[in-house]
């Protein structure tokens, strides 16, 4: 009995796990539910993942899904032994896809995609079969290939360009035509930088012809990058010599670079390339493709930065399958260019035009649009200036662009700002907008001073003034006797030097035009100013040699003509001849500062200023020793003593006026202006206070010719008419009395 038990109860555990119906549950044709169900439904990944689970003759089994691997290769499995893989069909059959596509495995899965130039037919697991481009554009009546043949090849096609015409090497890209008899060496203007422009314009030509010759297979004979950096190169040797001699070197150089770049920027590999040498500096952007590129352009150097877009850059016109842009600087071309400028009558302030000079690095924007004279998109072009100034009312900056001829070979060019704005200046930086492309850089316009009502008042009472004062001192320094001397002949120069400065100054310094007669009033207040220090400097020599050589301290008239006239003379004709164009400017009848003419009258000036120093030392010093002498000559050494007390004073007063006049040609405010009316106002008085008024001689002689009128005054009402023995005696023995600066 006890056996029979163990048995039934072995065997419902058995039941159990082998799924049998429960008691009382029933099966399925009775109405109840299944085991499978219990087991596959209720049961969560009872298989486990990508797998598919089934009941079949009371038994649960596992098999994957399609697509899937189980680990250890059943094909039918229980849920607890190993899973199911995903089976990459891509790497077990490379040719799946078939020619012309590419094969992506998927989870359970893969899928085909036809290469470019290829169509899928079939579905996505047909094969791909090739295009035909040709065949396709000449059905849409479209050149793909513009003037050359097309020819189909699997997944692409080539252009076959004829000779004349090149696509750069990109086989897909249209054929553009190519002139290169533009690069030939006729295009140079002048000998000056003749040979680097020819040697430039000979090796792009020959990468031109080698491009519009060669097989559409075949490669370039020097690579973009290489021939771009010759380029460079030869532009640095070109800007090295020296300044251009004129605006038709400077066209030719400008239009021959852009030219190339136009033609070598294709050739280049890289979308974005930088070029940084001695002379020039530049960043070249190339984008290839189908369709024409799109979005933002930004290119910056060291100097400038464009900003603009590709669309701009592209055009309107045919799209070749590139576009290019590049930015391009200079970086002493500034120099050439410094006074080629276009009249401009906006830049105009009542009348008067500024003076203007280059402020910043030349630069070219180069882009493969061909129409570039009238953009439906402006650009902004950032341009450094040379150096950092302060912004002020007499200071304006103009964003100008190099205007040349309509085909740019051996034409003049100057500055002009058609179609340019300054749309933000700051003391660094000037933002030019512009509605087209070329050359560009940023001018400085300086307008002169306005010279207001007091100003000029001051000036002309001024001047007045001082030349009445030297008129009186001309007439003492020549008729009175007790004086007459070396040093008073020095003093009577010296005063008319300064008499036909001051008069010529007041009379002609604003006289602009003509332009000759101005160079004419400039070269001649060259020419009496640098006498008045010339005679200044004889002065200081003169009183070194009444103190050092005791006796024959005089100086020869000749000598002193010699070199009181002729010095200046000889600097005057030497300036004229060396540079021409430095005598007179746009607003004053006077040196030009950019051309460095200024220093052939500075120069002189601060070397007599120091000789002086060094006589008036040398003077001081032995004074002092022959008043510490035992027996000194007191009268003698107090008369030399105000000899050179005076002198001093009258060079200082000259030299400092001159400080201010620096200041006052260039860039001077209100407040120099009137410092240096003012001062050379006083050098017509000051003479005349230190030279007349406070020599005893001088000031006896005025009181003996104002007695004389007076007495003749009297006799005009007196019945006397015969003159008096003793005066006539007095004043011969007064006279005898003062020999003046002959005895010393």
């Amino acid at each position: 009995m006890e056996f029979r038990k163990e048995l039934i109860i072995l065997g419902l555990v058995c039941m159990l796990r082998r799924g049998v119906p429960e008691a009382g549950r029933g099966d399925s044709s009775r109405g109840g539910s299944s085991v499978d169900e219990n087991e596959c439904k209720e049961v969560k990944d009872r298989c486990g993942p990508n797998s598919v689970c089934s009941y079949k003759n009371g038994v649960v089994s596992c098999r994957c899904r399609e697509g899937f691997n189980h680990t250890e290769g059943k094909e039918n499995f229980t849920g607890f032994v190993g899973q199911c893989l995903d089976i990459n069909e891509c790497i077990l059959n490379k040719e799946i896809c078939g020619f012309g596509a590419k094969c992506s495995n998927e989870m359970g899965n893969y899928t085909c995609k036809c290469h470019s130039g290829y169509i899928n037919s079939r579905g996505s697991r047909g094969n791909c079969t090739d295009v035909d481009e040709c065949e396709e554009a000449k059905a849409q009546h479209q050149r793909i290939c513009g003037n050359g043949s097309c020819q189909n090849i699997p997944g692409s096609y080539w252009c076959k360009c004829p000779s004349g015409y090149t696509n750069y090497g990109n086989q897909r890209t249209q054929c553009s035509e190519l002139d290169c008899d533009h690069f030939k060496g006729n295009r140079v203007p002048t000998q000056s930088v003749g040979g680097f422009l020819a040697d430039i314009l000979t090796m792009v030509r020959n990468n031109c012809l080698a491009l519009s010759n060669r097989d559409s297979t075949a490669q370039a004979t020097i690579k973009g990058e290489v021939l771009l950096k010759k380029l460079f190169t030869a532009t640095d040797t070109a800007l090295s010599v020296g300044h251009l001699e004129s605006s038709e070197d400077v066209s030719g150089l400008l239009s021959a670079v852009e030219d190339a770049v136009r033609l070598i920027g294709p050739q280049l590999k890289k979308s974005l390339t930088r070029i940084d040498t001695s002379g020039t500096d530049g960043q070249i952007a190339v984008q290839r493709g189908k369709t024409a590129p799109t979005g933002p352009l930004h290119l910056t150097t060291e100097n400038a930065s464009l900003d603009t877009d590709w669309a701009t850059a592209t055009g309107t016109g045919p799209y070749p399958g590139f576009a290019l842009a590049g930015l391009l600087s200079y970086k002493n071309l500034e120099k050439s260019v410094n006074d080629s400028f276009e009249p401009m009558k906006e830049l105009e302030r009542d009348g008067v035009a500024p003076s203007l000079q280059v402020f910043s690095r030349v630069v070219s924007v180069v882009v493969s649009n061909p129409f570039t004279q009238n953009l439906t998109r402006h650009v902004n072009i950032t341009l450094r200036h040379l150096q950092e100034t302060e912004n002020s009312s007499s200071v304006r900056y103009v964003c100008a662009y190099w205007k040349v001829g309509q085909d740019g070979q051996g034409e003049k060019g100057a500055w002009s700002s058609d179609g340019c704005n300054q749309s933000l200046s700051t003391t660094t930086h000037t933002v030019c907008t512009c509605e087209h492309l070329s050359s560009f850089a940023v001018l400085m316009a300086l307008y002169p001073m306005e010279h207001t009502f007091g100003l000029l008042l001051v000036t002309k009472i001024g001047l007045v003034l001082s030349l009445l004062c030297l008129v009186l001192c001309i007439l003492t320094f020549k008729f009175c006797r007790s004086i007459q001397g070396t040093r008073t002949t020095i003093h009577l120069h010296l005063c008319v030097c300064l008499f036909m400065a001051d008069l010529i100054f007041l009379a002609g310094i604003s006289q602009t035009k003509p332009e000759a007669g101005c160079r004419f009033v400039a070269a001649l207040l060259h020419f009496f100013f640098l006498g008045v220090f010339s005679w200044m400097l004889l002065e200081g020599v003169q009183l070194y040699r009444m103190v050092v050589q005791v006796f024959n301290a005089t100086i020869r008239p000749l000598y002193l003509f010699a070199f009181g006239y002729g010095t200046p003379f000889v600097v005057v004709v030497l300036s004229a001849i060396i540079i021409p164009r430095g005598y007179g400017t746009d607003e004053y009848c006077w040196l030009s500062l950019q051309h460095g003419l200024i220093w052939s009258f500075f120069g002189p000036v601060c070397l007599i200023i120091i000789f002086n120093v060094f006589f008036f030392i040398v003077t001081v010093w032995r004074l002092v020793q022959k008043f510490s002498s035992l027996n000194p000559d007191l009268s003698k050494l107090h008369k030399i003593r105000a000899f050179t007390v005076t002198a001093i004073a009258q060079t200082c007063v000259l030299g400092l006026m001159w400080i201010f006049g620096a200041f006052l040609f260039h860039e001077g405010t209100i407040v120099e202006a009137y410092i240096f009316t003012i001062l050379n106002s006083l050098q017509g008085a000051l003479v005349f206070i230190m030279h007349c008024l406070l020599s005893k001689q001088v000031r006896d002689e005025y009181a003996h010719f104002l007695s004389c009128i007076y007495a003749k005054q009297r006799t005009r009402y007196s019945d006397f008419s015969s003159t008096n023995p003793s005066s006539s005696q007095s004043q011969g023995s007064r006279s005898a009395q003062h020999t003046g600066e002959s005895q010393i």
